[in-house]
């Protein structure tokens, strides 16, 4: 991804996605305090990394990406954040090879990642290596629509006025992604039936749940 492109993400209006994100986290994990360390796979340039800090006071959060353009942007906007950048540590790494301070994490969290990787079975391997009993898990992706003219649709109702890179990228990345019934067969082949798949929007799933 080029520095056109980062900035762009880095400058979009991600606020009814991301904050919908952290709705969603904060409902289905209410039943006890929110604290510890999580682990954000994919964190870009940090948006729903910094919203998580700023939501869960008694946080700290690792947060992983493999591009180094998009941390120079997280660590921009960290050096304006305050307290909440103190518990904010961004790591540069490609999964699976990542080199992390901790063996385990108390929540594992991802954003639109798994629709880019080559190998999706990365991404569950590395939840079920860094995860212990009790782990929360929350993956929210997109979910390929139906066909072509479909995903235009879509990119026509949520990113009409966003840069044509942007347009792009979002139509691009609603045909890369995985089906309902492909996610399911992913959590089948990866032992973690029991991680619960679910519709939350006309073009996202999530994948929740705690480890066992």
């Amino acid at each position: 991804m080029d520095e056109d492109q980062v900035k762009a993400y880095a400058e979009a209006d991600f606020d009814e996605p991301h904050g919908h994100f952290i709705n969603l986290f904060n409902e289905l994990f209410s039943d006890k305090q929110i604290g510890g360390h999580a682990l954000d796979l994919g964190c870009g340039p940090g948006d729903i990394t910094f919203r998580f800090a700023e939501s869960f006071p008694d946080c700290t959060i690792h947060a992983v990406d493999g591009s180094g353009t998009m941390l120079e942007h997280a660590r921009r906007r960290q050096s304006r954040s305050g307290s909440i950048g103190n518990r904010i540590a961004f790591i540069e790494g490609m999964l699976p090879d990542l080199d992390l301070p901790r063996e385990d994490y108390d929540y594992l969290i991802s954003n639109s990642l798994l629709h880019h990787l080559l190998d999706p079975d990365v991404l569950w391997s590395v939840i079920k290596r860094y995860s212990q009993s009790g782990t929360g898990i929350f993956i929210m992706d997109l979910r390929r629509p139906e066909d072509k003219n479909a995903a235009k649709q879509l990119v026509e109702s949520y990113a009409a006025n966003e840069p044509e890179v942007l347009r792009k990228d979002f139509y691009n990345s609603l045909l890369a992604a995985f089906t309902v019934d492909e996610i399911s067969t992913q959590l089948q082949a990866h032992q973690l039936p029991y991680l619960t798949l679910k519709r939350v929007s006309d073009r996202h799933v999530t994948i929740s749940g705690r480890f066992r």
